[in-house]
């Protein structure tokens, strides 16, 4: 890239009058710097490291020492925002096209293994840069405003609204579906049949938009997680267990999923765990908390084959359990 346009793009201030002004790559990891690189510093003590392997520029956001005035030193008021303009730019210039999803969408959508062509757009800028800086020309992005910045993509278009082929469910659990779709037979796939509409959705794009797809393995996707345990609230394997633990975090989605449960298991003993500014008709069986630290406590005080536990995720067991191996290592101890 070079460096009028850099400048131009991210509008930051160039602090040096260098010899250079052309740069190979953009590099994130200090470790990857290489002659005639600019080297995006997150991390002001990096920067030195980068100059010795030869970068010929430095883009970084609070003062810091100029070691070399013959490169360009350039500094940004806001790295990250600086990083979404030269994205934004590049993604023009590949002549991509962005569909917009959900995020449930999206999540499911990384558990298939697709085309070249397209790439499902998740995680941090950095993470966004280093994927889609090489992309093919006229690429095909999905992506949900929910996770990432929107302004990123200058082409975007809303995903087919038209349902070409629908899913036909041949046996179901609560937490695992048989199903057809496009005449293939998908037996015992560990995917609850509440994502069954947002699955279709998203084989529809993929049929509507000509985009070659093979499922991977379904895993949690972190929405309506499944985790079973035992009576001590330690993880245990899929399907091993009567006490199933149904954590959501995103506030969007909690009142669709008591539904679903509502609806679809009025056999079993249910309680509902939700923060207290979620607001909720469920009056029956529905626990209140303050801070995440009361959940532990409201689940071992009570009887239940499912908990929702909504507002937060599976983290809070893996940190029990860490708690209680210290214990276990404390009384060993002594």
């Amino acid at each position: 890239m070079r460096l009028e346009n850099l400048l131009a793009l991210t509008h930051a201030k160039l602090n040096t009058e260098p010899c250079v002004s052309n740069f190979e790559n953009i590099i994130f990891d200090v470790n990857k710097v290489n002659r005639g690189d600019l080297f995006i510093a997150k991390n002001n003590q990096e920067i030195s490291e980068a100059v010795k392997n030869g970068a010929y520029g430095i883009f970084y956001e609070s003062d810091c020492e100029i070691l070399d005035s013959e490169i360009a030193w350039i500094q940004t008021d806001n790295l990250e925002e600086a990083l979404k303009r030269l994205l934004r730019f590049r993604l023009i210039e590949k002549e991509a096209t962005a569909y917009e999803c959900s995020e449930v969408v999206i999540k499911l959508a990384k558990q298939f293994i697709i085309e070249p062509h397209c790439v499902i757009v998740s995680g941090d800028t950095e993470h966004l840069f280093k994927n889609l800086w090489h992309i093919q020309n006229r690429s095909t992005l999905l992506f949900s405003p929910s996770l990432n910045d929107e302004r990123i993509f200058a082409n975007k278009k809303n995903t087919p609204s038209r349902s070409l082929e629908q899913i036909t469910i041949m046996e179901k659990t609560l937490f695992e579906t048989s199903f057809i779709y496009d005449n293939v037979f998908y037996e015992r796939q560990t995917i609850s049949p509440f994502f069954m509409p947002y699955l279709e959705e998203l084989f529809n794009i993929f049929k509507t938009l000509k985009i070659n797809y093979k499922l991977k393995k379904f895993t949690p996707i972190e929405h309506f997680e499944a985790v079973f345990t035992n009576k001590n609230f330690e993880i245990k394997e899929f399907g091993t267990s009567d006490k199933v633990l149904i954590f959501e975090s995103n506030n969007d989605l909690i009142k669709t999923e008591i539904e679903y449960l509502q609806n679809n298991a009025t056999w079993a003993n249910i309680i509902y765990i939700v923060p207290q500014d979620i607001d909720l008709n469920v009056t029956q069986n529905t626990f209140i908390y303050k801070n995440s630290d009361e959940i532990l406590n409201i689940l071992k005080q009570n009887r239940f084959n499912f908990a929702f536990v909504a507002g937060v995720d599976k983290s809070i067991l893996e940190q029990n359990q860490s708690e209680q191996k210290s214990h276990t290592q404390l009384t060993l101890a002594f």
